[in-house]
Parts: C-alpha cells; structure tokens; sequence
C-alpha cells in the first residue's frame, strides 16, 4: 500500500530559509570576489600611498577591517591576479572564501587546475588538509634544497703564475646577497661621485671596479678589527646641521651626514626631534671653538610619559609601537619639550610630517588633528559610506541575473573518505611516497 507524506509547515518554511541562507552565502562570495578584485587594483596603483604604510593598513582605516584580516584578502587578492581559474571560479560564486584563501597558499599557475578539480568535489576542511600536506612537501623539498647549498659552500683563493689572487666560490643565497649589497656600497663609495681612470686612460670595467671594491671591503674590515661594534654605535646615524638650517630649511648652511652627503633640511628636522644632541660652535674660519655634551632631544622620563600616553603611533589608522617623539613645534622653532608639544610617530609617518606636507596639531581639547599635504582633514575613523535601503532587494535581483541559488556553492562530492596521502601523491607533482 502506498502511504503519501507531506512535510509539516514548519519543515518547509526550514528548508527555505536553509535555501534562503545559502543563496545570500553565495552572493556574498561573488561580493568578495569583486572586492578583492577592486582592492588588488587599488594596490596596484598605490591608492592607500597618501600616509598609509600599506593597503591592509588603509583597509584597516578606512572599513574597519582587522589587520590580520586585511593583510590576508591583500595577499589573496595579488594571488589571484596570477590564478585565472581559480579567479573565475571564485567570481561565479562556485568556491567560498575559505577555500579560496586556502589555495592561493599553494596553488600555481602549473597547478590550480587539479586543485581547483579538487577543490569542487571537497569540502572547506577537506582543502585545509590538502594545502597544509601540500606545504609540508614544498618546505621538505625546499630543506633538501637547502641543507644541499649549505653543504655545497666554499670559497678559494690561490695565486695565479702571475702573482695575481684569484677568488672562486659558492655562496648561500644570503650570505651572496649581503656581498652583493657590500660590493655595491664599496663601489659606489670609490666611482660614484669621481670616475676615476686607469694609468692607461681608459675607464675601468665592472669587474675592475668590483675587484677595488672587494679589497675596500676587505680593508675596512681589518681596520675594524673585524669589530661591528655596539649595536648603538653600529646603527648610529650623525648629521651635521647648522643651527640656521635647522630653524628656517630656506636659510643657507649645511646639512649633511658624516660622509658628507648631503641630505634635505626638513630630514635634519626630524632626525632632530627625537635624537641625541651635541652642539658645536664655529669662529668666523669654521674652526671649533667649544663641543657641549652629548644630550637627549627628549629625556627619558619624558619618553617613558608620551609612551604611557599615546600608546603607539598617532597617525590614524596606524598604531605601530615603534615610534618616535615628534616635537610638534619643533624645538628649533622654539618649541618646548614637553608632553603637550609631542606626539608619538612611527618612522614612516614621522617622514611623512616633515618631509610629505602632512600637518599635525595639537586642539584645545589636548587631542591631535592631522591634514593631508593639500589641507584636507584625516579623520581618526571615517564615516561609513551610506548604504540605500534596499541594498538587500537589489543584491536579490542581481543574483538572479547572474543565476545564482542556494547549491552554487555546494561540493560536487558523493562522500568517500578523503585519502590525504593519494591526493597529495597524484596532485603534488613533487611528491614521492608522501
């Protein structure tokens, strides 16, 4: 006998609002896929570079969006630039945000095809668990790879019949490049600023240059006894700067780094802010005729007070701890060093006051204010923008252009057990016996 059933309202009304539910998880999908889309050419362009130190930290800014979170859909966004399939997946609302996200870990032009095959018949977890054993295989590989440089390692040298010295070797990627940056630093200081020539003329060639270069290196490090010395002393920076210069940047004068290179005046500035200070005085020859001690610009109780009180950089949408006093008014001008004249910045944003046009001031209510380079006021938190009332009617009808429905994002899968270790062994084209 045939029984006919029929499911209670309440069933019913359930299942719709689960359809309901999945249809706008959809939509929302195709909304992230736009956005990321959106603020990868925002990157790209360098929209957040008017104060920002990066675009998760405008994103951060300017939608509320937790750091960690907009440095994520930042890095997914300039991963898909490079993975159509997987972009166009993602933007037909056929792969969620997770799974995405999870991708772009690992996916390749070479590889995105059987991983986004793999992604549509697996759920969210079951990605996860391919990507964290597909990086398991990439860092084992990229040990191997390693551990085979670092064995591999060595220089020569031996004198040729000539009497000349020949170097041979095979460096580490970062042992390579910090001698690669030595060199560049040592030739630059011997043929930058005058060309000079051979006995014979003729100008010298690359590798001449790198071979006096390398003995400059070689020199400097004998004469410091192979000391680097104290960290203080070994990142220490001495400017020289005229009182005059200091005060007005259009004044005449020097100001100059203790190599002699020249540097913009409104750099002093803000090197001065918060530094140590020793002032020198000059007769009419230029010759010195007193030295002062060494002082703080902003002595440390001072600083122990800004740092309890600002708590990181002030610049909106920044709050980095690793700050700098900023003299508001700046003590050349005749500013006074003391809390209500400074302000926290980290050394980004000092640069950009000083020598960006960014304007900082401090209002009557002790709170500060900054301006963008043409005046505009940047707010601590931007208003949101305004959304019309039926965003949600209008989400719905562009939907259902697209033709999307509740089982867009449903895995194309018939429920076998997930063999982690024959996924990866015929996916990974590295794989040997995972």
């Amino acid at each position: 006998m045939l029984v006919e059933t029929h499911e209670s309202p309440e069933v019913e009304e359930l299942r719709q609002l689960g359809d309901e539910i999945a249809t706008l998880a959809t939509q929302i999908e195709v909304a992230r896929s736009r956005l990321l889309e959106m603020i990868r050419e925002f990157d790209v362009r360098v929209g957040w570079g008017n104060g920002f130190q990066s675009c998760a930290h405008w994103l951060n800014y300017r939608i509320g969006l937790g750091l960690h979170a907009a440095r994520e859909q930042v890095r997914v966004a300039r991963a898909l630039a490079n993975l159509p399939l997987i972009a166009q997946a993602f933007a037909r609302g056929q792969l969620s945000y997770s799974k995405v996200r999870a991708l772009t870990r690992v996916a390749t032009p070479e590889t995105e095809e059987r991983l986004l095959k793999f992604a549509g018949h697996g759920t969210a977890a079951h990605v996860e668990h391919l990507v964290g054993a597909w990086r398991q295989v990439d860092r084992a590989a990229e040990n191997q790879l390693t551990a085979q440089r670092q064995k591999s390692r060595a220089l020569y040298l031996y004198q040729d019949d000539d009497g000349m010295v020949v170097v041979r070797g095979r460096l580490t990627p970062e042992v390579g490049a910090v001698v690669r940056q030595a060199l560049d630093a040592a030739r630059d200081r011997m043929y930058a600023k005058a060309r000079v020539n051979d006995p014979e003329g003729d100008p010298p060639s690359h590798g001449q240059q790198q071979a006096d270069a390398f003995g400059m290196i070689a020199e400097a490090a004998l004469h410091h006894d192979l000391d680097p010395g104290t960290s203080g002393a070994r990142y220490q920076v001495v400017v020289h700067v005229d009182a005059s210069v200091l005060a007005d940047p259009d004044q005449p004068g020097q100001s100059v780094l203790e190599d002699g290179q020249h540097v913009p005046a409104e750099t002093s500035q803000r090197l001065a802010c918060d530094a140590s200070r020793v002032v020198m005085r000059h007769d009419a020859d230029g010759l010195i005729t007193e030295i002062g001690g060494r002082t703080r610009t902003i002595p440390p109780s001072l600083r122990r007070a800004l740092q309890y009180r600002d708590e990181g950089c002030r610049f909106p949408g920044c709050g980095s701890r690793y700050t700098q006093g900023h003299h508001i008014r700046h003590w050349a001008h005749g500013g006074p060093t003391k809390l209500s004249n400074l302000v926290l910045l980290c050394r980004r944003h000092h640069r950009s006051v000083h020598e960006d046009g960014f304007q900082v001031e401090r209002l009557a209510d002790g709170e500060v204010q900054f301006r963008r380079p043409n005046g505009w006021l940047l707010p601590d938190a931007p208003e949101p923008p305004d959304v019309p009332a039926d965003a949600g009617e209008a989400l719905r009808q562009q939907s259902a252009t697209a033709g999307l429905h509740a089982n867009t994002l449903r895995p194309d899968r018939d429920g076998t057990r997930l063999d982690l270790g024959y996924a990866i062994d015929v996916m990974h084209p590295r794989a040997i016996g995972y």
